[in-house]
């Protein structure tokens, strides 16, 4: 499958997740460690558009990435969501490369790969958003099927310790963990049962 459609799914999903977002929620710690919920949909809205930047052929424009405020973080996190699944399904965008500078690689990556980096990168957000809001989120099996792959191709090691680090160290998962939870642990999340609503405010 196109993963331009596997990436519009995710970040659909997502999108349904944030819209849960209330603004109680906003100061809620989050499974990123440091992040507030606020912080996190700040850093899931630039990186829309910073994505979106480079699926225009903008992406060495660091002002196109920057974390800014928003008076309504829900909507500017779906009109982010939505202008990048428009950059995304551009016409020719799969011939580009993209120029994504948080990766530390000065050369263009090719645009099925810096769109699987999205693709791994929403879905787990997706979990981060859900676990932080107390909800259910399973994507569909062939999500994390497609997934899996990218996760293994991330590499672990201490790199993953350092301020800033995109992922945390990888964690043990149990042999019968589905993919989706295997994919987690790949990428330093612990999957558990989310506390709800009202454990929050208890």
């Amino acid at each position: 499958m196109d993963m331009r459609e596997l990436d519009r799914r995710a970040v659909q999903a997502s999108v349904d997740i944030v819209a849960e977002v209330r603004p109680g929620d906003l100061e809620r710690p989050t499974p990123c460690a440091g992040w507030t919920l606020a912080d996190l949909l700040a850093h899931m809205t630039a990186q829309h558009l910073g994505f979106a930047a480079a699926a225009e052929g903008r992406g060495a424009d660091l002002d196109a990435w920057r974390e800014q405020p928003a008076p309504d973080p829900v909507w500017a996190y779906a009109a982010a969501a939505e202008r990048l699944t428009a950059a995304f399904a551009a016409e020719g965008v799969l011939d580009r490369g993209f120029v994504l500078p948080h990766v530390g690689v000065d050369a263009p990556f090719p645009a099925a790969h810096a769109i699987g980096f999205h693709f791994i990168d929403y879905l787990v957000h997706g979990w981060d958003v859900a676990r932080t809001l107390g909800i259910a989120y399973d994507p569909d099996p062939d999500l994390a099927e497609a997934a899996w792959p990218i996760a293994l191709a991330v590499p672990d090691g201490e790199y993953r310790e350092r301020p800033g680090a995109a992922f945390a160290p990888s964690v043990p998962t149990a042999p019968e963990a589905s993919r989706f939870d295997q994919i987690l642990a790949r990428l330093g999340r612990t999957p558990a049962v989310p506390r709800s609503r009202e454990q929050w405010a208890r």
